[in-house]
């Protein structure tokens, strides 16, 4: 750019970054006449390299999830407290819009990215979106995954084959012995370890593994609402228990069995995984099994605002809350 415009570089730069520093009217004009003609456009990532960012960019799945909104507020919370904040993105877990989205952070510069799914792997899109990961990190960046991951960066995750075998144990301890497991989409490795917990928990409470059905539905109120119905509409048959991959698939099916004639819990014990805020507030309380997710969103800015670590790994462990929605059986 400065040769085509006969200027220095020093000169070129001072215009084309915006710089304090005077420059000649007829020497500014020449460089950005220069830029026009060879169509230049702003390196975000190295005009982002000269100034220190407090920004902290969140990669999630799905904003909208009440679990979600719970990290993300401590998130905001922590980052505040730091002097830092929080941007948020969502990529509905299509792994080819995480890459997208990872490289135009990038450009941007953030202080640190953090990113959260059921699962990061390294082989993802031919070990592309590791690579993008590990060269903003080689430029002074810093990953955190909060998630199930192999890749080498720092990361948080949850015990959720143990929360679910929490839930299970509780149930088959508390006499149910038809018991329905609403698990969620296949692909979804912590739900499938949650209903893998499950699976454990009732076998160890004495249950018969013909006696535990597994229905595969959408991870939604709606998808638990749909589940529910389902079931009912079959008649039931003799399942006294329904275990949910989480607060929103049980609150969902708790809804769905009412609109089936079916009394939560007298007619169906109905318990969950999270400890989202509106487990307590529905009607009867949901039994469930809190995770500390507000507790990962505040781990996850500190990791991402100290000292480099190698891998570092926590896991999280939840805790059973019994509540209204659960009835022991005689």
């Amino acid at each position: 750019m400065a040769a085509a415009a006969g200027v220095s570089i020093a000169t070129a730069s001072r215009v084309l970054g915006g710089s304090t520093r005077k420059v000649a009217p007829e020497n500014e004009a020449r460089v950005l006449a220069a830029a026009a003609a060879l169509r230049y456009t702003v390196d975000a990532s190295a005009r982002a390299m000269r100034r220190a960012s407090d920004s902290i960019a969140l990669v999630a799945d799905d904003l909208t999830t009440p679990s979600m909104a719970v990290v993300v507020a401590a998130m905001e919370r922590e980052a505040r407290t730091a002097g830092a904040f929080v941007t948020v993105s969502s990529t509905m877990g299509a792994v080819e819009r995480q890459l997208e989205t990872v490289r135009v952070l990038r450009s941007l510069r953030p202080r640190a990215l953090v990113l959260t799914s059921s699962r990061f792997m390294a082989n993802a899109l031919g070990g592309r979106l590791l690579k993008e990961l590990g060269s903003y990190e080689r430029e002074g960046g810093r990953v955190v995954i909060v998630g199930e991951t192999d890749m080498t960066f720092d990361a948080i995750g949850f015990d959720d084959f143990a929360a679910g075998r929490s839930a299970g144990a509780f149930v088959a301890e508390t006499g149910h012995r038809r018991v329905a497991i609403f698990g969620g989409a296949r692909e979804l490795r912590n739900m499938g370890s949650r209903t893998a917990g499950f699976m454990d928990g009732l076998r160890a409470g004495g249950l018969d593994e013909r006696d535990i059905r597994v229905v595969y539905c959408e991870v939604s109120r709606q998808g638990g609402f749909d589940a529910a119905r389902r079931l009912a509409g079959e008649g039931m048959s003799g399942t006294d228990a329904v275990l949910a991959v989480n607060d929103t698939v049980a609150i969902g099916a708790m809804s769905g069995f009412r609109a089936a004639g079916l009394a939560v819990p007298e007619d169906v014990s109905v318990t969950g995984i999270d400890d989202i805020p509106l487990a307590g507030d529905v009607t009867p309380r949901l039994t469930t099994v809190a995770l500390p997710l507000a507790q990962a969103g505040v781990e996850a800015i500190r990791f991402a605002l100290g000292n480099a670590g190698a891998g570092r790994r926590l896991t999280l462990e939840g805790r059973l809350i019994v509540r209204e929605s659960t009835r022991p059986r005689k």
